[in-house]
């Protein structure tokens, strides 16, 4: 029932296609009220998390706290977790944008990095935070990457979720990663393929040379797309056999069924990452649970808007969604 059926937003008439609607909030938005307080969590493997907190003064134990995931070597500095911060600190809820390992502007201690899967550091940042004992509610979102991290952490195993979870709002996520990133090596995409290889190839040279010996580097420019790369070091360095198992293992499509809270997805058609396998409209038209909305325009991480308090569309319906009596 959950599938909705008309979405309102309407960007603005100068960003008329799907890649405007993604580069331009990307490279030129600015959202400077932000101020974040940085707590190190130190994991129990011997590595550590960076978390960027954006707390309300005078806090009360009744407090709301959100949980905000990045994308794809983003972090919360990105101009889309600050927006998404600010309109949640509006609403009157405290906000944790957390950084992935290696993300953040610190290269992480260990061999692993992140991967698109990874629901234990999610699952560890939020029993951290409800440790505090100021939450009784939790709320989480996620963009692209960290949407489709938040999806399966929802989904895998429902009695793993802390009762304090109340809501989650999602963004442009890629739930089909292998058909994913067979999509984004198209033509038209491929400003943002090499964009995205361009950075994770930094970081491995980064980690080769903290960890001596470790990672070998030979071949690493003659990678061309996300299957190479994930070949050659994301499945290996996280415990897959292969990309393909990766995928299979990580893709938050085959976890929706296991959602128990209400959750919005909100995907747009003209998105140049995704392609028609992350539109679950037969999934949302039979779940209670989750709420598909598929607004024609919109771009990947986009939803650009031109109101004047400077918020988007992403960031006003997750709020919609979050702190709605009935979500819809």
């Amino acid at each position: 029932m959950p599938l909705i059926a008309k979405s309102p937003y309407q960007p603005p008439f100068y960003l008329f296609n799907g890649h405007l609607q993604t580069i331009v909030p990307s490279l030129w938005r600015s959202v400077p009220e932000v101020a974040y307080q940085r707590e190190r969590l130190e994991l129990p493997d011997g590595d550590f998390l960076n978390l960027d907190w954006s707390r309300l003064p005078k806090t009360r134990p009744t407090d709301g706290l959100v949980i905000v995931s990045h994308g794809l070597e983003g972090d919360a500095s990105r101009p889309y977790v600050r927006g998404m911060v600010r309109a949640l600190n509006r609403a009157g809820l405290d906000a944790l944008a957390w950084n992935y390992r290696s993300c953040g502007g610190e290269m992480n201690r260990l061999l692993r990095s992140y991967h698109l899967g990874d629901t234990d550091d999610l699952d560890l940042v939020l029993r951290h935070a409800l440790a505090t004992g100021r939450y009784r509610q939790a709320y989480l979102v996620g963009f692209s990457a960290g949407g489709n991290v938040t999806l399966k952490y929802l989904g895998e195993d429902a009695d793993r979720l802390p009762a304090e979870v109340q809501r989650a709002a999602v963004f442009s996520v890629p739930t089909d990663l292998e058909a994913s990133s067979v999509h984004i090596s198209k033509p038209q995409n491929q400003v943002y393929l090499r964009r995205f290889l361009k950075s994770l190839r930094e970081k491995v040279r980064a980690k080769a040379e903290l960890l001596p010996g470790q990672v070998d580097l030979d071949g690493i420019e003659e990678l061309r797309d996300f299957q190479e790369f994930d070949s050659r070091y994301t499945a290996p360095m996280h415990g897959f056999d292969s990309a393909a198992a990766y995928y299979k293992s990580a893709s938050s499509g085959r976890y929706l069924s296991g959602i128990r809270v209400p959750t919005l997805l909100v995907n747009a058609q003209n998105d140049p990452f995704l392609p028609e396998s992350c539109f679950p409209r037969e999934l949302a038209a039979a779940s209670p649970f989750v709420f598909l909305e598929t607004p024609p325009e919109g771009g990947h991480v986009g939803f650009p808007e031109g109101t004047p308090d400077g918020e988007y569309y992403s960031e006003r319906r997750a709020v919609e969604f979050l702190t709605a009596e009935v979500p819809a």
